[in-house]
């Protein structure tokens, strides 16, 4: 593929942007080579500057679950955006889409809408150490939950794709409050919380990891976490900013049966717009200002365009077999994937709609076995599926994501390039 366009863009745009992007994954060092630029989306594809068309699995990092520009979100958004872009003052549309996230998740009787899923953390966690009265966070190696400052500890994701688990400019007072612990480890979590967890807020959790590549929790895991807080008077937090409307309409508290204190929200929730959410427990939520004293604001809270794509989105994830159909399609990709594979040092793993090939020939369970995946390896990989048209994430530990746009064609035409792209791997 010729990409001329995109070579002269990324040059220009290094002398004006951090490595050329807004975003360090963005700039393919983990893979090797240059990104392209992108000029539109439509359906499961993307097509660059130059032309080049993509079978998209990156979907905007998950957001995207019914495809790029679905011509219901696009129209809502066109009239929206005729009565404004911002105002700055509370729309029906904000308890609109309230009452649709509630409905999906009960636990959270009460929420805030924010820009973005890093802002839903870090205010979730203030809301926790403000209803607690307590400083120190309990985190998972290799879970990503943004760029606040006391969460880039063992973080996965662009950190770990960098070898940078703990970013410069960090106090290590700030630090110090984060206690980051093995995904998958609950012992390793009862030993915290009986040694200080008259001192710990806050237990966030990704109920599936999507930052360190898809990894799944051990049976008995959430729910162990959720007993396990409780018991210590620690607020349970699940990010789902990734899992939310990804596992099941009321994302993983509906696919595995465990509520949470706080759930934070994101991408999703808004159509691929900037947005985010958090919220939970109506006595937890009362802390925050105007009701209590935790403060948190945002002029762009609760965007009238985001608000609109959200609820528009919301409306057609409801549809009858949506769910099932993008698991069969999901499922039939994680088969054709294992069979391309041809048995070599290969994990597929998936959940739901999300899955990651690691290079690999154990199990991931942890951050430190995701660590041991040939990430040159998955590089070649990457590289010849790019060539051949196929758009996955451009680094080892990221999800990659099945849409309601991808075809059954999509799919099998995605195994064929994945035959040569795993000849290319070992090679």
């Amino acid at each position: 593929m010729q990409r001329e366009h995109s070579r002269r863009l990324f040059e220009e745009a290094q002398r004006l942007l951090p490595g050329g992007v807004d975003s360090p994954v963005r700039a393919f060092r983990a893979v090797g080579g240059e990104p392209f630029f992108v000029a539109r989306g439509e359906g499961a594809y993307l097509t660059d500057v130059d032309g080049n068309r993509y079978l998209d699995y990156v979907g905007s990092w998950g957001p995207l679950i019914l495809g790029h520009a679905h011509p219901a979100v696009v129209a809502a958004l066109r009239e929206a955006v005729g009565r404004g872009t911002s105002y700055g003052a509370p729309t029906e549309l904000e308890v609109t889409l309230a009452a649709a996230v509630q409905e999906a998740f009960p636990s959270v009787e009460m929420l805030r809408f924010v820009s973005s899923g890093t802002e839903a953390v870090m205010s979730a966690i203030r809301v926790a150490r403000g209803f607690t009265e307590r400083q120190k966070v309990v985190k998972f190696e290799g879970c990503y939950h943004g760029h606040g400052d006391g969460l880039l500890v063992r973080a996965g994701s662009g950190a770990a794709t960098f070898g940078v688990p703990d970013s410069a400019g960090v106090p290590a007072a700030v630090a110090r409050e984060t206690i980051a612990l093995p995904f998958n480890d609950l012992e390793a979590v009862r030993r915290a919380l009986e040694a200080v967890g008259r001192e710990v807020a806050c237990v966030i959790v990704e109920p599936v990891v999507g930052n360190m590549g898809v990894v799944l929790p051990r049976p008995g895991f959430l729910s162990g976490l959720r007993e396990l807080t409780a018991r210590h008077g620690v607020l349970l937090i699940f990010d789902e900013v990734i899992t939310g409307f990804r596992l099941a309409f009321g994302g993983a508290q509906e696919a595995f049966g465990v509520p949470a204190d706080l759930t934070c929200l994101g991408k999703i929730i808004g159509g691929g717009l900037p947005v985010g959410a958090f919220g939970g427990r109506r006595e937890i939520m009362e802390q925050v200002a105007p009701l209590g004293p935790v403060y948190q604001a945002g002029t762009l809270s609760g965007n009238p365009l985001a608000m609109t794509a959200g609820v528009e989105t919301l409306r057609l994830l409801k549809t009858t077999g949506f769910y099932k159909s993008l698991e069969e399609r999901a499922a039939a990709l994680e088969e054709g994937l294992r069979a391309a594979a041809a048995g070599g040092a290969v994990r597929v793993q998936r959940a739901a709609s999300m899955l990651t090939v690691f290079f690999t020939d154990r199990e991931v369970r942890s951050w430190n076995d995701a660590e041991r995946a040939d990430r040159q390896r998955y590089a070649r990989f990457f590289r010849s599926l790019l060539e051949q048209g196929v758009y996955f994430p451009p680094a080892q530990f990221e999800a990659a994501f099945v849409s309601a746009a991808h075809t059954a064609a999509d799919i099998a035409e995605t195994i064929r390039a994945a035959r040569a792209a795993f000849a290319a791997a070992a090679a």
